[in-house]
């Protein structure tokens, strides 16, 4: 049973990873089309914000053996 509760929360890690991707895909592309300083400031934040995300999931899935760029 524990090798199925890992298996699951790898697959959710996984999961969450890719949509931190497309979370920092998003902010980066909207920051170049957004005109309104305030709003470019709040993406900029986001994305960096999402990048910390992104790197701390990557070391939560190197820690439980996956192999990662």
């Amino acid at each position: 049973m524990k090798v199925l509760n890992r298996l699951h929360e790898t697959l959710e890690l996984h999961e969450l990873l890719v949509f931190k991707n497309l979370c920092l895909t998003k902010s980066a592309t909207m920051t170049g089309l957004v005109q309104d300083d305030a709003l470019k400031g709040i993406l900029e934040q986001d994305a960096a914000n999402t990048r910390t995300q992104i790197d701390q999931l990557k070391h939560l899935l190197a820690g439980r053996g996956e192999a990662l760029e």
